[in-house]
């Protein structure tokens, strides 16, 4: 019987905490799971290879990988943990570099497969540029409190600059 895909992950050093029941579910149905990168350049350094690599073996064991690129996020600054904000793109510099990303990782993933199980490439900013303030605020900000956001670190550390 061959390896379960957590068993091969497991095997090849690339699981280091795993939620419980991730094993059953990805025994029991196809399941898409995301793996995102940052538009900050039309390329990948060396950290994105094993999220990549990831993506291939979650197609190979039969499950649909999804490369998400964040478009949108990339044009509103997206500081990720840092102390500094990170400088804010023009919309044709993320598109720009959302393609660069596309080459890179059809090299390894082909996005142009008729497999019930192909993988794709989505950008948030395709559903997010139509997304207004109004909205935001009305669906999302309601839930963001500010007790909440002054629990984060990276909050806590930009106000107290």
């Amino acid at each position: 019987m061959a390896n379960t895909f957590v068993e091969e992950l497991r095997w090849r050093g690339m699981i280091h905490d795993i939620m419980p029941g991730t094993d059953e579910q990805l025994n029991k149905e196809m399941t898409t799971a995301y793996i995102g990168f940052d538009p900050t350049s039309d390329s990948l350094h060396i950290g994105s290879l094993v999220p990549i690599i990831l993506l291939v073996h979650l197609e190979k064991a039969g499950h649909k990988p999804v490369a998400l690129v964040g478009g949108a996020t990339g044009m509103i600054g997206d500081p990720s943990g840092k102390s500094d904000e990170r400088n804010l793109l023009d919309e044709a510099t993320p598109a720009h570099n959302v393609a660069g990303i596309k080459s890179v990782l059809s090299r390894f993933l082909d996005f142009s497969s008729s497999a019930k199980n192909a993988p794709v490439l989505v950008n948030n900013y395709d559903w997010m540029k139509d997304f207004t303030f109004i909205d935001f605020a009305r669906d999302v900000g309601k839930r963001i409190t500010v007790n909440y956001m002054m629990a984060k670190d990276s909050v806590k550390k930009r106000l107290s600059r």
